[in-house]
């Protein structure tokens, strides 16, 4: 398929940015300023990217001429290098399609995320536990920063709940695929005969709205105080810290227990509840102009099955692609960096079918 046309559209942006951007009140609007910027950056890559693949695709038929040459060892140096160029060109002819699929508006956002304890008591409870330290070790490799924003801890040392906010660059466009239910198969430290449970854990990732996406109504809200439980000291025995947030027209709840007073406590509700109904809407988006949506990669669908853990035999499998790997103490380390790039690979290859790329 021939690009070339996408490519000039590129380049006359990449134009018009660079002329927005030597304006002198340029940044006089930070966040309209940052988004250009993030495009302009976008733009750059594509454009690097298609000036490789014309490079390559260039030494490729210089190579085939040379290898029919009369120079011998020329002829089978050439040779040599074709296999090598040709798988070049198909990784870059593919990463060009990828580019130039129309952007998510929500790719480079920061994300809120939400663990619940499903099925099966205080293990799920402490697989929740589990999969947020491997969320935090996770951000860790890619330089992002984690927030505790919020949780309910369980008796036996897990989260009921936790709320996670990530920062970083791509964060919601790497971090979504762990959208939906996760189902964990193994033998509980309290279980004395070795039978083997089944537990479930929801986890919802949500790109991190801002107050210009939701306007919060204060005739729409109800905000108590109370007194935080669970483990704090004095501070959190005798004090109304605890912020409940009741969201009237969806009946949306959000409590936040965990920051030190009761002002970071009801900005921290806030943010989640701003965030949930943000979800909501772009939600109801994505269902009007797709039909199907809840059935591809990358939905996001909380109630959908999406991934097994099973202990015993130190797999993991992705039910989405059908991906399996027996790398269980490395994912639970934090290293999901092989399922990612899987599920990318799938919902970018379904999203060039929808485009008509394929």
């Amino acid at each position: 398929m021939d690009y070339s046309t996408l490519i000039s559209q590129r380049r006359r942006r990449l134009g018009e940015i660079d002329d927005m951007m030597a304006d002198p009140s340029f940044f006089n609007e930070p966040k309209k300023a940052g988004e250009v910027v993030r495009e302009h950056r976008k733009i750059k890559q594509t454009l690097d990217l298609w000036e490789r693949l014309e490079t390559a695709r260039r030494q490729l038929e210089e190579n085939d001429e040379l290898s029919r040459g009369d120079d011998v060892d020329m002829a089978e140096m050439a040779r040599e290098e074709i296999p090598g160029l040709q798988a070049e060109i198909e990784k870059l002819a593919e990463d060009i399609q990828y580019a130039l699929l129309p952007a998510d508006p929500n790719e480079d956002r920061d994300a809120i995320v939400e663990i619940r304890a499903g099925a099966g008591g205080d293990e799920a409870s402490l697989f929740a536990a589990e999969l947020l330290r491997l969320y935090q070790r996770y951000s860790e490799t890619h330089g992002w920063k984690t927030e505790h924003l919020s949780s309910s801890p369980s008796e036996v040392g897990g989260f009921k709940e936790v709320f996670l906010r990530v920062t970083g660059d791509e964060v919601f466009r790497t971090l979504k695929y762990e959208s939906g239910v996760h189902r964990v198969q193994r033998v509980p430290a309290t279980e004395t005969q070795g039978r083997i449970h089944t537990s479930t854990v929801t986890v919802a990732v949500m790109p991190e709205a801002e107050e210009v996406d939701v306007e919060l109504k204060a005739d729409d809200l109800r905000i108590e105080v109370c007194r935080a439980g669970g483990a704090g000291g004095q501070h959190v025995n005798r004090t109304e810290s605890a912020v409940q947030v009741f969201h009237l027209p969806t009946g949306l709840y959000v409590r936040c227990e965990d920051g030190r007073s009761q002002g970071q406590n009801k900005e921290r509700a806030l943010q989640i509840l701003r965030t949930r109904l943000y979800e909501m809407k772009v939600r109801e988006e994505q269902e009007k102009h797709s039909a199907h949506r809840r059935a591809q990669i990358g939905s996001g669908d909380r109630s959908e099955k999406i991934r097994t853990y099973n202990f015993p035999q130190s797999r993991v499998t992705d039910h989405r692609i059908g991906h399996t790997s027996h790398n269980l103490a490395g994912i639970m380390a934090g290293d999901l960096s092989e399922f990612t790039a899987e599920l990318q690979k799938a919902e970018m290859a379904e999203r060039m079918s929808e485009a008509g790329m394929r």
